[in-house]
């Protein structure tokens, strides 16, 4: 098997190890770290096909973490993919009217994050030891609604690192903020910004990035670290349900052993599809990878012309998730598409940071192999929730709803009649409102009446972790102004 190291997206520093980009987080000159080479899946699809879940996880994460031994890397996924989720499958395949929709959202906070944030901290602390650290590892994390409480709830508790979230204040769902308020554990700590989620994002990139607060945080005896995408031990697991999602669709005989698949994903940041097509360039049998927005459709408008541009009115929608104008995890596509050429990547990426747009430095074909692009709109969300619901009795949450839209509109516009998987993000119960009026169900005023409606029209049970944090008491009541991250963060240390 070959070796895999990684190395900065901006072009700066030696290769490193996997457990060095795990416990590091982020390259020292801003870039993300990406795999020297993308590897290449070493079994046939006929010998993945009878795999659990887990199993598959190994066969895949292996060949990225390739610095981790075979015990280290089971351990952290026997313990990760366990009865936390609600289902043996893990991430089950459904088909509600002749629809193929992947389901990530069985894990312990209802959202397609646990299927990376139940392992990242297997990864972390078992990385940290292989890296000889003393120090302990602050995790610094900006969410837009689910990352944020997936992150809390792995890290929890997890002896010799901290965790410190942020979150927009005004740009999440009523349940995605109880989720992340109530959360126990004596190293959690949750923050809410004044600000939209890319300041949020930005605050916290500039912690990473500022040289002279490392050195003080080590003096101290601390490091930071990141949950977030940008974090390749979040983003190699994610490449696990692609796999799975191709092997479920040839069990329940959707498709035969070798046939293409296309796959439809709701994104804000970049780091679901991104999973998708390292699936691909691996060999996974996959065709068009569709990038779907809400209406803030800065990656709708980068795949049609080239042209990066976040200088643009800010929506909040009903799929908070996907609230984002800067996509960070985009920088590592990026680099691919110019070849590697980190001197390139950082004038692009210096170009953002300072007026907010780049344009890529060649013709915008070369992304159109893999993808097309197109976004919905809150009417065209409410409409796919809303149809679907009234041909099959499926409830499906507002993300799922924009892949959903966007697919139709991809299948309709090019004629392509690849088999089509839409991934679903979160469960319909942590956005009760916004599905119950897109159904044009009457809409309770308190939450609790909320998900008994819910449940009744999609006559499903209640998930007992939304029970459980109706009835938890708030332990988190931090805001800040989106100036002030670092102080917080000095805050919460002691320093």
């Amino acid at each position: 098997m070959e070796n895999i190291v990684y190395k900065s997206t901006r072009g700066h520093g030696e290769p490193v190890s996997a457990s060095y980009a795990i416990v590091h987080g982020i390259a020292a000159d801003g870039g993300l770290f990406v795999p020297q080479q993308l590897p290449v899946m070493d079994k046939e699809l006929s010998e993945l096909v009878d795999m659990n879940y887990r199993e598959l996880a190994y066969e895949v994460m292996k060949l990225y973490l390739t610095d981790f031994s075979e015990d280290e890397l089971k351990y952290c996924i026997e313990r990760a993919y366990d009865d936390k989720f609600d289902t043996k499958a893990i991430a089950p395949m459904v088909h509600p009217n002749g629809t193929n929709i992947l389901e990530l959202f069985h894990g312990a906070t209802l959202a397609f994050k646990d299927m990376a944030l139940s392992v990242l901290p297997y990864l972390m602390t078992t990385a940290a030891r292989k890296q000889d650290l003393e120090e302990e590892i602050v995790i610094l994390t900006a969410t837009s609604g689910d990352t944020g409480k997936a992150a809390l709830e792995g890290f929890a508790n997890v002896s010799g690192v901290r965790i410190i979230v942020f979150y927009p204040k005004d740009g999440v769902s009523t349940i995605q903020r109880l989720q992340m308020v109530t959360q126990q554990g004596d190293n959690t700590h949750v923050v809410a910004m004044k600000g939209n989620f890319d300041d949020a994002q930005r605050s916290v990139k500039e912690i990473f990035t500022n040289q002279d607060e490392a050195v003080r945080m080590k003096n101290a005896g601390y490091m930071f670290s990141s949950a977030n995408s940008i974090n390749i031990g979040r983003l190699v697991p994610q490449v696990v349900y692609y796999y799975w999602a191709y092997l479920q669709m040839v069990r329940d005989r959707k498709i035969q052993l070798g046939d293409k698949v296309n796959f439809c994903v709701p994104t804000g940041n970049f780091g679901n599809i991104l999973a998708a097509y390292y699936a691909k360039a691996m060999g996974l049998p996959v065709g068009k990878l569709v990038c779907a927005s809400n209406s803030n459709n800065v990656l709708t408008d980068f795949f049609h012309t080239g042209r990066y541009d976040a200088n643009r009115q800010f929506y909040i929608t009903t799929s908070p998730s996907m609230d984002i104008l800067v996509s960070s995890n985009l920088e590592r596509l990026i680099y691919l598409v110019c070849k590697e050429d980190g001197a390139q990547v950082q004038e692009l990426m210096d170009s953002l940071r300072q007026r907010g747009s780049y344009t890529l430095p060649m013709d915008k074909s070369v992304l159109e192999e893999d993808f097309w692009a197109e976004f919905a709109d809150e009417y065209a969300t409410d409409n796919a929730i809303r149809t679907i619901y009234q041909k099959s009795g499926y409830v499906m949450d507002p993300h799922t709803a924009v892949a959903y839209s966007v697919a139709e509109r991809y299948q309709n516009e090019t004629g392509d009649d690849t088999t089509m998987v839409i991934v679903s993000t979160a469960s319909p119960y942590k956005f009760p409102t916004s599905i119950l009026q897109a159904v044009e169900a009457e809409v309770p005023e308190d939450e609790s009446s909320l998900m008994q409606k819910l449940s009744e029209i999609s006559g499903t049970p209640i998930p007992q972790r939304v029970k459980q944090v109706l009835n938890s008491p708030i332990r988190h009541h931090r805001v800040c102004e989106k100036e002030k991250a670092l102080a917080e963060v000095r805050g919460i240390l002691g320093l």
